[in-house]
C-alpha cells in the first residue's frame, strides 16, 4: 500500500506549474501573440481578396457583351454606375431605420462599411484614379471576360486606374490640384512681388524640399 501511494505521488510531481512571471510564461505569451497576429493578417488578406473579387465580379456582370473594347468615356460611365450600386441598399436601410417603434439602428455596421467604401472610392475616382479591370484594352478585356471568379487567378487580370477627367476630351480636362500644388502656387505668387535673390533662393529650397 505505501508503495502504491509513493508511485501516485511521484506522478503528481511530474506536472510542473509554470510561474506567470517566468521566462517560459513570457515565451508562451510571445508565441501566442505571434500566432494571433499571423491569423489576423491571414484573415485581413482573405477579406481584401474577397472585396477585390466582388468588385471585379460586378464589373464583369455589367459588361456589354456587344463591345469588343471600351473607350475611356464608356469606362467612366461604367465606374459611375459601380459607385452608385449601393444607393438602393442604403435607401432600404434608411427605410428600415425610420420605421417607428424600432429600438436602435439595424444594419449599422454594414451601413458604415458601405458609406466608407463609397466615400473612399469616390475620392479616388475624382482624384488620381480608381483601379478597375483594364477594359479599354481589347486583349485585356477578353481575358477579363474569361475569368471564372477564381480568386487565385486575380494576378492574370490587368488593372487600370481611371479618373473622372478621363471622360472629358483632352482640351477640356481639368488639372487635379493637390494641397501641395496650391501651396507652391501661392509661394510663386509671393515671389513675383519681391526682387530679392535671397527670397527666391528660399522659395526654391521650399519647392524641392
Amino acid at each position: 500500500m505505501p508503495k502504491a501511494l509513493k508511485r501516485k505521488s511521484a506522478g503528481w510531481g511530474n506536472k510542473r506549474v509554470i510561474h506567470p512571471y517566468s521566462r517560459k510564461a513570457a515565451q508562451i505569451t510571445r508565441e501566442a501573440h505571434k500566432q494571433e497576429k499571423k491569423e489576423k493578417m491571414k484573415n485581413e488578406k482573405a477579406l481584401r481578396l474577397n472585396l477585390i473579387g466582388e468588385k471585379l465580379q460586378w464589373f464583369q456582370n455589367h459588361l456589354d457583351p456587344k463591345k469588343g473594347g471600351y473607350s475611356k468615356k464608356d469606362a467612366c460611365e461604367l465606374i459611375e454606375r459601380y459607385l452608385n450600386q449601393f444607393s438602393s441598399e442604403l435607401e432600404q436601410i434608411e427605410l428600415h431605420n425610420s420605421v417607428k417603434d424600432r429600438q436602435g439602428r439595424r444594419h449599422c455596421s454594414w451601413e458604415t462599411v458601405i458609406k466608407q467604401t463609397m466615400e473612399r472610392e469616390q475620392q479616388q475616382y475624382e482624384g488620381y484614379g480608381l483601379e478597375i479591370p483594364d477594359i479599354v484594352n481589347a486583349g485585356n478585356l477578353k481575358t477579363f471576360r474569361e475569368w471564372d471568379f477564381d480568386l487565385k487567378k486575380l494576378p492574370n487580370i490587368k488593372m487600370r486606374k481611371m479618373c473622372a477627367n478621363d471622360a472629358l476630351p483632352k482640351k477640356r480636362k481639368k488639372k487635379t490640384m493637390t494641397p501641395v500644388d496650391k501651396d507652391l502656387g501661392e509661394l510663386q505668387l509671393n515671389d513675383e512681388s519681391s526682387d530679392s535673390d535671397e527670397e527666391m533662393t528660399s522659395v526654391a529650397q521650399l519647392s524641392f524640399s
